[in-house]
């Protein structure tokens, strides 16, 4: 398909093709309370790792034309969470994408429960098998398609410990987390291999 055929297509078609064929992704569950302590918890795949020193992770907000209560939850209180999902809560944190008004929680709706960390405003997943705690650092538009990255500052992690390695190696597929591809297929993952730190005199090696 040339960029030409691309732009010919219906925009809905446009926005499944280019989700899902750009391949696999990140979900999560955005935990927030805006400043009257209204709960709301939304779905997106659309999280980035920006750094581990100091442990920075961001997340693309489409345009702002329409309300957007996790962005605005964000900028108002500076905390939220990011939870990722199991395969237990897999049709629950897909209805989270559905545009509730802001004064109606989607915790109470999907019967998901929230859950605190001592001394943290914004609700976490209970079910999550991994939840991030963050603080807002720095929102950063992109006018190419006035999107907006925001990125935050982790805080408190919460995880089995059975799944980190004495490498500091977290294997997500023992918490049973999901990815996505496009905007309504999830996916669970399996490790193929894993290899020791790639050298240029060195042939490919396969981790112990």
């Amino acid at each position: 398909m040339n960029r030409a055929e691309y732009d010919t297509l219906e925009q809905r078609v446009k926005a499944q093709y280019f989700n899902s064929i750009v391949g696999h992704k990140n979900v999560c569950l955005i935990g927030t309370k805006d400043s009257a302590s209204q709960g709301n918890l939304a779905i997106f795949n659309s999280l980035v790792h920006i750094g581990s020193n100091p442990p920075l992770l961001g997340i693309i907000f489409r345009p702002d034309s329409v309300e957007r209560h996790t962005y605005e939850n964000i900028l108002e209180t500076k905390e939220y969470t990011i939870n990722l999902i199991s395969t237990d809560d897999i049709a629950a944190a897909h209805q989270t994408s559905a545009r509730y008004p802001k004064q109606q929680s989607e915790f109470d709706v999907t019967g998901l429960e929230p859950h605190y960390v001592d001394g943290f405003n914004a609700p976490s997943v209970a079910s999550a098998p991994i939840s991030f705690g963050l603080v807002f650092r720095e929102n950063i538009p992109i006018p190419l398609n006035g999107t907006n990255l925001v990125i935050g500052e982790v805080q408190w992690i919460n995880y089995p410990e059975d799944i980190v390695a004495s490498d500091g190696f977290a294997d997500l597929t023992k918490a049973h987390i999901v990815g996505c591809i496009g905007l309504d297929a999830y996916t669970e993952g399996q490790i193929i291999q894993r290899f020791e730190y790639a050298k240029p005199d060195k042939a490919p090696r396969i981790k112990a």
